[in-house]
């Protein structure tokens, strides 16, 4: 049952990364006038060739995780480990363009973390032998 939750949070979160409101990158502007913020989708490279780095990071640990939770649904075999430590990893990534500064995070990237951190919080505390 775990699994599952933890599968239909891994395909949430994939989901949400492919809005174009999840990464944010802030462009100026002459001065006197407000930067232009613009968002992006967690895939796209935009964000990434301006040195937001984590959204596109974020996005590939995202599917590694969702190949790792569906191989564990399908062979039937507990794969808590490596789960564990590549939610941690996109978890703690996914916190990273508060770095830049509160206007370099959205609303969406916010759910993005929440999902990745429920999904650590899952494998960290399942004890279980299946």
């Amino acid at each position: 049952m775990k699994r599952i939750f933890t599968f239909i949070l891994v395909l949430t979160t994939l989901v949400l990364e492919l809005f174009p409101f999840g990464a944010v990158c802030n462009f100026m502007t002459p001065p006197g006038e407000p930067p232009l913020r613009l968002t992006y989708p967690y895939f796209s490279l935009t964000p990434f060739g301006y040195a937001n780095f984590a959204p596109f990071i974020v996005a590939i640990l995202t599917c590694v995780l969702a190949v790792l939770v569906i191989i564990s649904l399908l062979a039937k075999r507990k794969l808590r480990m490596p789960v564990l430590c590549v939610a941690a990893l996109s978890t703690i990534l996914s916190l990273c363009p508060l770095l830049l500064g509160i206007s370099y995070y959205s609303v969406v990237g916010l759910l993005i973390t929440l999902c990745l951190l429920c999904v650590t919080v899952l494998n960290f505390f399942d004890r279980s032998k299946a």
